[in-house]
């Protein structure tokens, strides 16, 4: 092991160290104590000097109700403190786009199986595993649900928003109907928590397929309004790529505003969907302005076409609009 006071030969020749001139009696100290205490001195200025500037340039700041561990962004009420290490990037775009991939982050979808017979009730079965294969069975519980699974065919018909339940082990099922021939997909969206108690937000996905003739249908032309069970349904906002834009929805009965009532914790819940690749867009509802209105801040990820489904609640009925979007 080195000695303390042999850092003393590292300094310039000419010391004691180093066979040069022995101390000046008149001084009262040798020239290697002075280096070092100049040394010494020159440390302590620095750190002076780095703590003087931390001060005079703060960090930035983080919106309220946000953290530095947010990324200096906000999240719906219920959701704690999570990473987005679950969601592509879009290069189009550079906004998060989820629901690509069957793995993502280090979690994959295992879904038992993935064949339905078209019109007959069916159970599907899923474990969310990490990357040592191993069931996760720790979930954050956001907009009410540990986990939301969103089941749409390829063409953007046939919308479904279930909540499963987990057994002990791992595994989550759910009654499935898949009224239709065709390809599906199904979209699992969760927040794991982990051992520390930090949570991170991931979305996957996985094809269905339901064994028939399949007639894809095209996508309706973009309406800024449209009817539900006697409900009319509105929206305003333009979304932008990689911008946060409100997008309002109002709900009308007759001549009034809809008596909206509290679903998954907000007046209304959000999804919406990119032709194409079948992009999953996280989408987060603001407080509500006025009566039958909900606020949602939609990023789009790039330019295109997507399918917007509304979920929204009236005398414990829960019901969806649907809207296609173009973004230029």
């Amino acid at each position: 092991m080195t000695e303390p006071r042999a850092t003393v030969a590292e300094l310039p020749a000419g010391g004691p160290a180093s066979g040069g001139p022995e101390p000046d009696p008149a001084l009262g100290v040798d020239r290697g104590t002075l280096r070092l205490a100049l040394v010494v001195g020159g440390l302590v200025l620095a750190v002076l000097l780095g703590f003087g500037l931390g001060r005079l340039n703060p960090p930035p700041t983080v919106p309220a109700g946000a953290t530095p561990a947010d990324g200096g962004h906000t999240h719906a009420p219920g959701t704690g403190a999570h990473s987005h290490g679950g969601a592509d990037v879009d290069q189009a775009g550079g906004a998060d786009v989820g629901g690509l991939s069957i793995s993502s982050g280090g979690y994959t979808l295992a879904p038992s199986a993935v064949e339905f017979p078209v019109g007959r009730a069916g159970e599907l079965r899923f474990q969310i595993r990490d990357e040592q294969r191993r069931a996760v069975t720790r979930f954050a519980v956001v907009h009410d649900r540990p986990l939301h699974l969103i089941v749409v065919r390829r063409d953007l018909t046939g919308y479904q928003h279930l909540h499963p339940t987990m057994a002990s082990d791992g595994t989550w099922s759910v009654p499935l109907t898949l009224p239709q021939a065709g390809a599906w997909r199904a979209y699992a969206d969760f927040t794991v928590v982990a051992d520390d108690g930090r949570q991170t937000a991931v979305t996957l996905s996985t094809d269905l397929v339901a064994p028939g003739r399949y007639a894809p249908r095209p996508l309706p032309a973009p309406a800024a309004s449209t009817t539900v069970d006697g409900f009319t349904v509105g929206h305003e906002g333009t979304p932008e790529p990689g911008r946060a834009v409100p997008v309002r929805f109002t709900v009308r009965a007759g001549a009034g505003p809809a008596p909206l009532e509290r679903y998954l914790g907000a007046y209304g819940h959000l999804v919406a969907l990119r032709e194409g690749d079948l992009g999953y867009l996280h989408v987060h509802p603001g407080p509500q302005a006025e009566p039958g209105t909900v606020t949602f801040w939609l990023t789009a990820p790039g330019p295109g076409r997507y399918r917007m489904f509304l979920d929204f609640q009236v005398g414990g009925v829960v019901r969806t609009a649907a809207f296609t979007l173009v973004v230029a």
